[in-house]
């Protein structure tokens, strides 16, 4: 990718509306400091069920949707079953330390845009977002 491309793509994906479901308050506070820094606006719940009760709120709100997938109640992958099945229309991006098939295939099945295997630096999130939203370059 030449340096405009990267700075076209770098641009696209700034100022970005992003809600993260994590359990883990630590984590939340990592990313929200790291995204922050990005110039998004990060919205963080802790739980799949908040997450998917802020969407349904108002779905043209949030452009990518953060999830870590071993959440107590709805884990990440009931809940993108849940965004996909409302025809929300956000990017989503999943955390994880480990999945069986079966379960990458499912993300793979509700157009999970990436998964990410923890631990995830930050340096790795931003780069990560701006190929996704890159992609609609």
């Amino acid at each position: 990718m030449s340096s405009a491309e990267q700075n076209t793509a770098k641009e696209s994906s700034s100022g970005l509306r992003i809600l993260y479901a994590d359990d883990m308050k630590e984590l939340r506070d990592v990313a929200s400091a790291a995204l922050t820094r990005e110039g998004h606006r990060i919205e963080c719940v802790a739980s799949g069920a908040e997450a998917l009760r802020r969407l349904t709120e108002d779905p043209a709100a949030i452009d990518l949707l953060i999830t870590d997938h071993h959440m107590p109640g709805m884990d990440g992958i009931a809940l993108v079953q849940a965004v996909r099945e409302r025809e929300i229309p956000c990017r989503i991006l999943v955390f994880c330390s480990a999945l069986s098939r079966d379960v990458h295939d499912a993300y793979r099945r509700f157009a999970v845009d990436r998964v990410l295997y923890k631990p995830v630096l930050p340096s790795d999130l931003r780069r990560t977002i701006r190929d996704i939203f890159a992609e609609d370059q």
